[in-house]
């Protein structure tokens, strides 16, 4: 499925709208960006988009350069025309697309389209043995509570932001017709995943079913 469809828009919209959808996604790019080592000179960007985590990485490595993967060619369009010259993009799944040697690699709202954890522990295995020595992934996602009660607190939290720009009844449309397209792993399982495929994870940022996570090679 496209971005488009799957998120009912058109890819014009999109960085517009991902704000309206997604609470403090500037912020958590931000973070993302800046917990990328200085040193690092590639960056694969899996699930690239139109590129706005690849552009927030730039802002901190500014010689790098970007290997973007994504199976959405219209998208990857949008990345193309953001970042020039400066990102060499790959059209397939990075699920098995095969990945270059690299000091990092970021994934922003794109990991939670894997359907299962074993598909998942097998991708964070092989970004590991992509990355360089100290090397380092970095995942911008979706990774709510693994308690019912609390995860509940945290969809209404999210039903409320939506619910800034939409209706109530489109709010509650649109977290329906995402949780049936997306897997949203909790985030101590999420953390379980990487450390079994042998990363030490930290959790830079977390509010409400949202989380910034650092694994280092």
């Amino acid at each position: 499925m496209s971005v488009a469809s799957h998120l009912g828009i058109e890819l014009s919209e999109y960085d517009a709208r991902i704000r309206t959808f997604i609470p403090d996604y500037e912020a958590m790019l931000d973070v993302a960006a800046t917990a990328l080592p200085r040193t690092t000179r590639t960056l694969v960007d899996l699930g690239i988009g139109t590129g706005a985590l690849a552009a927030a990485c730039l802002t901190r490595v500014p010689r790098a350069r970007i290997v973007g993967i994504d199976a959405d060619a219209d998208i990857m369009a949008l990345a193309a025309a953001r970042l020039g010259t400066r990102a060499t993009l790959v059209k397939g799944s990075f699920l098995t697309t095969p990945l270059p040697r690299c000091d990092a690699a970021a994934a922003s709202f794109a990991l939670h389209h894997v359907r299962t954890r074993v598909a998942k522990g097998a991708l964070y295995r092989r970004v590991r043995a992509a990355l360089r020595p100290r090397g380092v992934l970095i995942t911008v996602d979706c990774q709510p509570a693994s308690d019912g009660v609390v995860r509940r607190a945290q969809f209404d939290r999210w039903r409320a932001h939506l619910q800034t720009a939409y209706s109530p009844a489109d709010a509650r449309r649109l977290l329906h017709a995402w949780s049936h397209e997306d897997v949203y792993v909790p985030l101590d399982a999420e953390l379980n995943l990487l450390r079994g495929a042998g990363f030490r994870t930290d959790v830079l940022w977390r509010r409400d079913a949202f989380a910034v996570i650092r694994a280092a090679r």
